[in-house]
C-alpha cells in the first residue's frame, strides 16, 4: 500500500507541522531528558508516524525491540495497562545508547478511565527508565493528570498546499498520468486534510493506470455526496416527500451507512440557504446522537428530514 511505502522516514519529510517539527528537534537535542509525550490532532496528520520518528530518532536501529507499540481503543481496559504495559515499563534496560525504553499508546482517548488512571501510577512509577508517547485525535478523552504529566502537540489539519504537493511526489514516483492539477484539489477537497485517506483515495483512482477527476469521484463517494446534498435541498425546500424518497432509496438501494448520511447532510447544509441555520444543525446534532443510541436509523432519517422541511414554513 502507498500509506506505507511512502511514509516518512525522517521528520523533515513529515508533511506540515512545522511548528511542532520544530520543538520535536530541540527535544531530541537532548535525548535523556525527553518528557512524556501527548499527541493530538485530526486523523492523518502525521501523529503516529512522528511518534515512530521520534522512537527511531532516540532508540535508533533497536527502536522495535525497545518499544511497545499498542492500539489503546482495540487494547483499552485496565487489564491491558497493568499486564503489558506495566511489564514493559518496568524493565530497566542499561544498555549503552538506549536511554530509556518507549510506550506508544494509539487512539488512547478510547481507554477506559479506569485504564488511564492506572496508565497514570505507572508512568509516576516508571518515568526513570521509560517514556510514553499517547495519540490521540481529541485531548479531551484524556484525563487531567495524564496531560499534566506530558508535552503536548497539537496537530492541526494539513493545507490543500501539504497535501497536494506530496500527492504530486507520489504520482511522479508512481509514473502516474494525472488529468491536470484540478484532480489533486478534488481528492484534497473529498478527505479534508487527512492525507492517509488522500493516498489511499490517490491510489484506488490511480488502479486503472489513469488518474482522472471521473475515476477520484466514483472511489470518493463525491456522486453520494451530491446525492444526500439533493434530498437536504428537497428537505429545506419543504419538499418532505421526496427528501424522504430519495434518503430511502440511499439508504436501501446504495447502501450508504445513516452516520456517513449524516456527516454529509451537515457538510450539504454550508452552500444551502437555510432560514435558520443554527435550528438545522441542531436537529442533526439531535438524531446523530439518537443513532449513537440506538434508535431506529430510517424511522429517526426521516423524522430529521419532517424537521427540516418545517424550517421553510418557520422562514416565510
Amino acid at each position: 500500500m502507498w500509506v506505507e511505502k511512502y511514509r516518512p522516514l525522517d521528520l523533515d519529510d513529515v508533511a506540515g507541522q512545522d511548528t511542532i517539527k520544530q520543538r520535536l528537534r530541540a527535544l531530541l537535542q537532548k535525548k535523556a531528558q525527553l518528557p512524556h509525550l501527548l499527541f493530538a490532532g485530526p486523523p492523518g496528520s502525521g501523529k503516529t508516524t512522528t511518534a515512530v520518528l521520534v522512537a527511531k530518532a532516540i532508540l535508533g536501529d533497536q527502536w522495535k525491540d525497545y518499544t511497545l507499540s499498542l492500539n489503546a481503543s482495540d487494547e483499552r481496559g485496565i487489564d491491558v495497562v497493568r499486564e503489558r504495559v506495566k511489564t514493559f515499563a518496568r524493565y530497566s534496560d542499561r544498555r549503552e545508547g538506549i536511554p530509556f525504553r518507549l510506550v506508544i499508546l494509539d487512539e488512547s482517548d478510547e481507554m477506559t478511565g479506569d485504564g488511564q488512571t492506572a496508565l497514570r501510577r505507572i508512568m509516576e512509577e516508571n518515568s526513570e527508565h521509560t517514556r510514553f508517547i499517547l495519540v490521540c485525535n481529541y485531548s479531551s478523552g484524556i484525563i487531567e493528570p495524564l496531560q499534566s504529566r506530558c508535552a503536548i502537540f497539537r496537530f492541526q489539519r494539513l493545507d490543500e498546499a501539504s497535501v497536494t504537493e506530496h500527492l504530486k511526489a507520489i504520482a511522479k514516483k508512481e509514473k502516474l498520468k494525472p488529468a491536470g492539477d484540478s484532480v489533486f484539489a478534488e481528492i484534497y477537497e473529498a478527505t479534508q486534510g487527512d492525507l492517509r485517506q488522500a493516498i489511499n483515495l490517490l491510489q484506488a483512482a490511480s488502479a486503472s493506470g489513469e488518474l482522472t477527476s471521473d475515476s477520484v469521484k466514483s472511489v470518493s463517494g463525491a456522486a453520494v455526496k451530491s446525492r444526500v446534498s439533493d434530498v437536504i435541498a428537497d428537505a429545506i425546500g419543504g419538499n418532505f416527500e421526496s427528501a424522504r424518497t430519495r434518503m430511502i432509496e440511499l439508504t436501501r438501494v446504495y447502501g450508504i451507512p445513516e452516520r456517513d448520511f449524516l456527516k454529509y447532510a451537515n457538510e450539504a447544509l454550508g452552500s444551502l440557504k437555510v432560514p435558520d441555520m443554527a435550528k438545522a444543525i441542531s436537529i442533526l446534532a439531535e438524531y446523530d446522537y439518537r443513532l449513537v443510541q440506538g434508535a431506529q436509523p430510517e424511522l429517526q432519517l426521516t423524522a430529521m428530514l419532517a424537521q427540516l422541511s418545517e424550517l421553510k414554513g418557520e422562514g416565510d
